[in-house]
Parts: structure tokens; C-alpha cells; sequence
């Protein structure tokens, strides 16, 4: 399982261009600091996926960047099982897969050769990339394509290969941040294919996403960030019930106008 509580974060705004990005967001911006994260919660069990959602600006990218110990909180935990992130960031990079818009691969390296590198960073055998990690590329239909450079590739396929390699070791959690951002309906349809796949296969999922029916599809639970802050999180079913007629743009929009928080204890 997954535990983050209560993260916070904050940025210095040192330069004009910093200013004009958060101008929108002057409650958040106070003694020439902008505080992009002031009390993120929410959990993920195993075999679970989580949906996060938020406007743009609300600090979902950024809590995504920490549970990858990709970035450091000011305050607040984030725990898998009983690995703490923060303070023991390399052990947890071997228990975590992380899939951003920023996480680029190397265009004049093949998919394969992409893959098997920062498979070898994580320790993974030549003879697992010769047989597992087979399915891995059959489940996201990226066999045909292993040798090619990536550069050829469609942003569709790209993108699945950078999956591939997020979860080339196995990861215990898998994290995405906005993975069908751009994707035609077949590249989109495999992606939200595999995910399901490493929920049955035991893996907490985590994925930020702007497309409600995707979380319609595939969550267990639903986590929205407004301002910096958990505004919601608890099961979908929950989620749900916020609009009488159980419809998601509803229930969101009812979470985004609220000024209570709704969040379940683990």
C-alpha cells in the first residue's frame, strides 16, 4: 500500500515570469513564496487504482514529482508499506514506477534499448528482459515496434514505451501523470487496457488524468486536489454520491465548490 499525509510544498517566486504563472493564484502566493501543496492525504491499497483529480495549477503534478522522490516536501509522509520515501528515496525508486509528460527517452536509442537501460539501472536480469518482460511488450502492443528508434515512433507509441519502461521492474506502485494525454482512441484503449491488467496483477495504481470516464472505468478510489489541498478523497463510490444522479462532472464540480474537505481515514 500507499500512504501520503499531509504534504506540503512550497516555491520561491524569484523571478517576474514566476510571478505571471501563479498571478490566477493569489491565495496561494504570500511572502514571496507560492504554496503549491498545503495538506495532500490519500492511500492506495494494493490490487487498487486511484484517480487524481484536479483543475490545472491545483498541485497534482507536484504530488505526483514527491511520491516519485522525484521532489521533496517541506512537511507531510509518504510510505510504501514500510519503506519512508522521503528519508530513503533510492529504495523506494526500486518499489515505484513513474510515467510523466517530462519523463523523455532517448530518440536515437531503439524502444528495446531504451527499455533495457533503465531496466539494468534497476537491476533486472538478461534473463527476465529474454522472457518476461516479453508479456510486458505484447500487453502493450509494442512487440513489432522494439527496434526501431524511438524517434521514428507516433507519440502513441512513445508513450508506451515509456510505460514499459516504468514498469520494466516490477514496481509495487505504479504512478501516471496524465498517461492518454494526446493519444488517439486505439493508443488511449491500450494504455487504460494495461492498467486494469497490473491492477489485477496486485499493483497500486495511481494516475492524474483530466478524462472522468477513464476514472469512470477504471478507479476504486478517487482523490481530488483544489488549491493545494485534498479536497476529497475517498472510494468511488463515495464519489459518486455527491451528485444525486451519480454523474462525475457533477460530483467533481460539487467537491470543487465546497469548502470543507472529505477525507477518509485509511
Amino acid at each position: 500500500m500507499i500512504s501520503v499525509e499531509n504534504l506540503t510544498k512550497t516555491f520561491s517566486l524569484t523571478t517576474r515570469s514566476n510571478v505571471h504563472r501563479t498571478q490566477k493564484l493569489d491565495s496561494r502566493q504570500q511572502d514571496g513564496v507560492f504554496n503549491a501543496l498545503t495538506g495532500v492525504s490519500f492511500h492506495c491499497q494494493r490490487g487498487e487504482v486511484l484517480g487524481l483529480l484536479g483543475p490545472n495549477g491545483a498541485g497534482k503534478t507536484t504530488t505526483l514529482r514527491i511520491l516519485s522522490s522525484a521532489l521533496k516536501p517541506d512537511s507531510g509522509q509518504v510510505r510504501i508499506n514500510d519503506i519512508d520515501v522521503i528519508k530513503s528515496p533510492m529504495a523506494a525508486k526500486q518499489k515505484i514506477g513513474f510515467l510523466s509528460g517530462k519523463t523523455g527517452l532517448y530518440g536515437r536509442l531503439t524502444a528495446r534499448e531504451n527499455i533495457e537501460f533503465f531496466a539494468r539501472l534497476h537491476g533486472v536480469s538478461d534473463d527476465y528482459l529474454g522472457n518476461e518482460a516479453l508479456q510486458i511488450y505484447e500487453n502493450l502492443a509494442i512487440s513489432e515496434f522494439l527496434d526501431r528508434r524511438v524517434e521514428h515512433l507516433s507519440t502513441g507509441m512513445q508513450q508506451k514505451v515509456s510505460i514499459a519502461r516504468a514498469v520494466i521492474h516490477k514496481p509495487d506502485v505504479l504512478v501516471l501523470d496524465e498517461p492518454t494525454t494526446g493519444l488517439d482512441i486505439m493508443a488511449t484503449e491500450t494504455i487504460l487496457e494495461f492498467i486494469q491488467l497490473m491492477k489485477e496483477q496486485g499493483t497500486a495504481v495511481i494516475f492524474s488524468t483530466h478524462h472522468l470516464d477513464e476514472v469512470g472505468m477504471l478507479a476504486d478510489r478517487v482523490t481530488v486536489i483544489n488549491n493545494g489541498v485534498s479536497a476529497f478523497s475517498d472510494s468511488m463510490e463515495a464519489f459518486r454520491q455527491l451528485s444525486p444522479d451519480r454523474n462525475l462532472r457533477r460530483s467533481f464540480m460539487h467537491v470543487l465548490s465546497q469548502e470543507v474537505t472529505h477525507v477518509a481515514s485509511v
